[in-house]
């Protein structure tokens, strides 16, 4: 029997979320996004409902969970964190995607520390709003690339480089930093550091001026000579040639669900308003009737709600695996893939179908088509996505398929 339905305990969660993106999101969302750079205040006061919202880890999740089995069957199927974390978010973004990211103690940093630190690290670094530095301006989507580098001195490594394109980089308490221990080794080498802002050595260089998700801050982070305690290391230091890269990776297949999650909101939120002014004009889909006999704005709605559909299943099936201890890289990717897309295409068929008001500043559907766009690049473009899931149907390596 498969059940569809938003389980009666996150039910609770779920309404929450969206009184939090109707009440206090929407009123504020045109305001911030024309005060780029200015931190909405209002938030703050978020910080602790969300970590009651959110069963663990933060704003992408908590990992992956572990089933309990007799004679190697699963004898427990769990929604925990990380379908908590996708169906909050959804929410949350149908009120604003850049708000929803500016919440404190939400960061992709907390994702990490959530998926692979110790328990001492978890408990050293509790309450702290920790944002991820991964891009570098040589380094974008090939996350293996990155030159910045970590060398042990004593009881600390020293860590040189610069990050760009920082979510959160500017108001976050500390950063996630990914440096090589050693460039010639490879992705092997490539360790995450726990980095509190403060650390002499580290500076905001600048802050972005984006497109989207304007409320939200994108900082420049650099690293001169930046000295952090041994203990900020997640994971082993040891560089392991054949899967020393996966623990470090493994966070993508939490967080990626979450970004699905964004993108699904989002779309959801341009369909409703487009959906309404139509009817308003008297258009209303009549959804027994063969698609040829509908108008063509009608027609184009219908198919924007399917793709939308089933961008939302194939996010639920990606969080749901992962709650249930199940490798879900391939699934997280194609819900990535799928559901960036398909927000980008919603809000811009949006903007068209609502004609001159699509392009005014009177409704928020503009704002939403530029907000949609940052869903299909960060956490891995579209390509990216779409070589991860090839990769795993043919079972090649990295190095095997580019």
């Amino acid at each position: 029997m498969i059940h569809l339905e938003i389980p009666k305990k996150l039910q609770p969660l779920v309404a929450q979320a969206h009184s939090v993106a109707e009440g206090i999101f929407r009123p504020i969302s045109r305001r911030y996004d024309l005060e780029e750079h200015a931190e909405p205040n209002e938030l703050h006061m978020l910080a602790a409902l969300m970590e009651g919202m959110e069963e663990g880890g933060g704003g992408g999740g908590a990992g992956v969970g572990e089933l309990d089995r007799v004679d190697g069957d699963v004898i427990d199927i769990r929604n925990g964190s990380n379908m908590a974390t996708v169906l909050g978010m959804i929410e949350l973004c149908w009120g604003d995607i850049g708000l929803a990211l500016s919440i404190p103690r939400q960061g992709l940093g907390n994702a990490a520390i959530a998926a692979v630190a110790t328990d001492e690290q978890k408990a050293r670094f509790e309450g702290t709003w920790a944002a991820m530095a991964i891009t570098e301006p040589a380094a974008g989507s090939d996350s293996a690339a990155i030159r910045t580098t970590a060398v042990r001195d004593g009881d600390d490594y020293i860590l040189n480089g610069e990050k760009i394109f920082v979510t959160a980089g500017g108001r976050c308490d500390s950063v996630v930093v990914w440096a090589s221990l050693n460039p010639d080794a490879g992705r092997a080498a490539i360790k995450s550091f726990i980095v509190e802002k403060g650390t002499p050595g580290m500076e905001v260089a600048r802050l972005e001026h984006k497109l989207g998700i304007r409320s939200s801050d994108t900082a420049t982070i650099m690293l001169t000579d930046c000295r952090v305690p041994k203990e900020n290391l997640l994971g082993t230091p040891e560089i392991k040639p054949k899967g020393g890269f996966g623990g470090v990776m493994q966070t993508f297949d939490n967080t990626r669900p979450v970004v699905s999650a964004m993108a699904i909101g989002v779309s959801r939120a341009a369909l409703e308003l487009t959906r309404d002014m139509l009817r308003r004009e008297g258009h209303r889909l009549d959804y027994t009737s063969p698609r040829f006999s509908l108008s063509a704005a009608l027609a184009e709605l219908g198919l924007m709600e399917a793709e939308l559909e089933s961008a939302w299943l194939l996010t639920l099936r990606a969080a749901w695996m992962a709650d249930n201890g199940r490798p879900n890289s391939r699934e997280a990717s194609m819900s990535k893939a799928k559901a960036g897309r398909t927000a980008n295409q919603i809000t811009l068929r949006c903007v068209e179908l609502a004609g001159a008001l699509g392009c005014s500043e009177e409704t928020m559907l503009e704002k939403w088509a530029r907000d949609s766009k940052i869903l299909d690049i960060f956490e891995g473009t579209q390509q990216i996505q779409l070589l991860i899931v090839a990769r795993r149907l043919f079972g090649k390596r990295s190095n095997e398929l580019r």
